[in-house]
């Protein structure tokens, strides 16, 4: 049963029903999903329009349609199944992944998206048998609200061996390496909505 409460606005003023409830803003109707190697012109658009917020690494279209199926995407269906958000798994050894490449467009912020896409490859991770996932951040709060915690680059071996050997900043990196251990016993619901705010 709704209760309805009648506001008195004053004299000459008419009354109006209300629900007791606020109404929401309409949001985007957004799907998550794997990414396909026809997402690769996308994929490359998006991170390319971010680049220069100083978080991400350039990537190339030709790399983007390779490794494409390592990505899970953030789709706005009321705006033709427009790329809205990306981020990939990388693999970095047999146990050790990385959280690489993650965006979401300026305009699509503050839903969540980026919270759904981390819970859908940690996910995938420990589905694939990886027991330690990581990301490399200049701001580390996004991952370290999500259960990852801030260590030394050298408890990453993987990671430097990969990448950062080959870094002109190697050495005087300002990112924070950031891990999380993946719990094999546990099951993950991938795709979970949440109501937590992000700037990712």
């Amino acid at each position: 049963m709704t209760m309805r409460v009648v506001v008195d606005n004053g004299p000459g003023r008419k009354r109006r029903a209300s629900s007791g409830r606020a109404l929401k803003a309409a949001q985007p109707q957004i799907a998550i999903r794997p990414a396909i190697a026809a997402d690769a012109p996308a994929l490359h658009a998006l991170i390319a329009a971010h680049l220069e917020e100083g978080r991400l690494l350039p990537r190339t279209l030709d790399e983007l349609a390779v490794h494409a199926p390592r990505f899970v995407v953030a789709i706005d269906t009321t705006s033709g199944n427009r790329v809205v958000g990306c981020a990939e798994l990388a693999p970095l050894s047999q146990e050790v992944a990385e959280v690489r490449s993650l965006v979401v467009s300026r305009d699509a912020r503050r839903h969540g998206l980026g919270v759904q896409m981390v819970e859908d490859l940690a996910a995938r991770a420990r589905r694939d048998g990886f027991t330690r996932l990581c990301a490399f951040a200049h701001d580390p709060a996004f991952f370290v609200r999500r259960g990852f915690s801030i260590v030394p680059h050298t408890w990453v071996p993987e990671k430097i061996a990969h990448d950062c050997n080959s870094c002109p900043l190697f050495r005087n990196c300002g990112q924070y390496a950031c891990v999380l251990e993946i719990d094999r016993s546990a099951i993950v619901q991938p795709n979970v909505r949440t109501n937590v705010r992000t700037t990712v």
